[in-house]
């Protein structure tokens, strides 16, 4: 049986990296540094450098908390666009050491280099692994930690062990040998392994199972006959470092989506309608970015009583322009509003029914048959070409160089 090489690629503080090379003179030169939202927003922390971590700053914890913790942090935004672009050219470069990469997430790809042996060489898989890191350095500006075994639960496990936080002596790479995954996996916490959340968590804790170790002490037969068969095979494998899921690379994204929190709860809703169309604006260029469109526009708004409401319309043909998705967005906030016309505290706009983007000589929608009065079109060829000029506008001169009007279009 041939052993599996799977290796899991992390991008070290991936927000905090690039949101210092999006802005070098201002979050560049700050050590101490927030990504997630503005100082007095009610945003939450999305990422945070490793100093800022050590006042005790976590993800997902809100701005206001973060600052309390940490008062002479930068608060920036997310770099949404730079955060995109960046993910694309790690994925690039994985993409040439093997033709199976998985993305986990924006920050993290799988690899599945089994078989590969004799194409590096039969180089230990923690020399290939140094290999593909510095590249990715040399090519993206971007650092990225690697962890390596025999299956992905213990790479990304390994990963985990690899970044070199300060004082931790990680240098980027660990890779766990065949035959070696349960010494490793001696060394983690039941809380750290994916899947073990808070309740299992307790569980296991009232049955004196705190560690890994703690669980290899006891046979099948007596995990199941306290936590079921079920969860009791789950958790015997996983304590073992078995994991037989396979490295698949996976198709495009089921959904492009965008939303914001507001400083302050907003009653009007002609200043709802101006962030939504920002939003929609954003999410269009991210969609045409990963030359893509869109037949389902939804748009999600949150009240001030954190009440969550939605509303939909999918279209017959796709759709990118920036124009076509914010008048389809706006159309949606005003039937949501007119149902409930309270104040709100979030709006956000999603794009689902993803397909690939249409070639320039395809723009022509809803062509009426001979005879037949066409339908007005919910997007039109010069949508598509306006929009597409301001990408390439905002790619030269960055994403503040053009924007789009508030108004209606006529």
């Amino acid at each position: 049986m041939t052993t599996r090489r799977i290796l899991l690629a992390d991008a070290d503080a991936f927000f905090v990296a690039v949101a210092r090379m999006a802005d070098p003179e201002g979050a560049g030169k700050a050590p101490l540094l927030i990504v997630g939202g503005k100082p007095g927003s009610r945003g939450v922390v999305c990422s945070a450098s490793y100093e800022t971590r050590a006042f005790g700053v976590r993800s997902a914890m809100p701005i206001a908390q973060a600052l309390r913790l940490c008062p002479d942090a930068m608060c920036v935004p997310v770099p949404r666009q730079a955060c995109g672009a960046t993910s694309r050219a790690i994925a690039a470069v994985l993409a040439r050491w093997t033709p199976v990469v998985e993305g986990a997430s924006i920050d993290e790809w799988y690899l599945d280099l089994t078989g590969t042996e004799a194409l590096y060489r039969h180089e230990p898989l923690a020399e290939t692994a140094a290999r593909i890191r510095a590249q990715v350095h040399a090519e993206t500006g971007m650092w990225i930690s690697i962890g390596g075994g025999t299956s992905k639960l213990v790479a990304k496990l390994a990963a985990e062990r690899a970044k070199p936080k300060p004082g931790s002596g990680a240098t980027g790479v660990r890779v766990v040998d065949a035959g070696g995954e349960g010494e490793f996996l001696r060394e983690f916490a039941l809380a750290e392994l994916p899947g073990v959340g808070p309740k299992l968590q307790e569980k296991l804790a009232s049955l004196g199972m705190v560690r890994v170790e703690d669980v290899l002490s006891h046979d099948r037969a007596t995990l199941a006959r306290w936590l079921g068969r079920r969860q009791a095979e789950w958790l015997w494998a996983r304590v073992r470092g078995i994991h037989a899921t396979p490295v698949e690379a996976r198709a495009s994204s089921k959904q492009v989506s965008r939303e914001t929190t507001f400083d302050r709860d907003i009653v009007e809703t002609a200043a709802i309608a101006r962030v939504l169309r920002a939003l929609s604006a954003k999410a269009a260029a991210d969609l045409r970015g990963d030359r893509l469109g869109a037949r389902t526009v939804t748009v999600k708004l949150k009240d001030h009583d954190f009440t969550t409401r939605l509303a939909s319309r999918t279209v017959p043909e796709p759709i990118e322009s920036d124009r076509a998705v914010a008048e389809i967005a706006v159309q949606l906030l005003a039937k949501l509003r007119q149902a409930r016309p309270v104040a709100a505290r979030l709006v956000g706009v999603s794009l689902g029914n993803l397909t690939a983007a249409r070639d320039a000589e395809q723009l022509g929608l809803f062509g009426a048959a001979a005879g037949s009065v066409a339908p007005a079109p919910v997007e039109r060829t010069e949508d598509r070409a306006v929009s597409r000029a301001m990408d390439r506008v905002r790619e030269r001169f960055g994403s503040e160089a053009i924007r789009t009007g508030s108004g209606r279009r006529a």
